[in-house]
C-alpha cells in the first residue's frame, strides 16, 4: 500500500467515525428531549 493510498484510507477512517459521533450524538439529543417531555407532562 503506498502513502497516498494509505492517507486516503485513514481520511476516510476518520469521516466516517465524526460521522458516527454525530449520529449518536444526536441521538442522545433527542432521547434527551423525549425524556425531559415526558417528565414535564407528568
Amino acid at each position: 500500500m503506498t502513502p497516498e493510498e494509505r492517507a486516503d484510507l485513514d481520511r476516510r477512517r476518520r469521516q466516517k467515525n465524526w460521522a458516527v459521533l454525530g449520529v449518536l450524538l444526536a441521538l442522545v439529543i433527542l432521547f434527551f428531549f423525549i425524556s425531559t417531555a415526558r417528565v414535564l407532562r407528568g
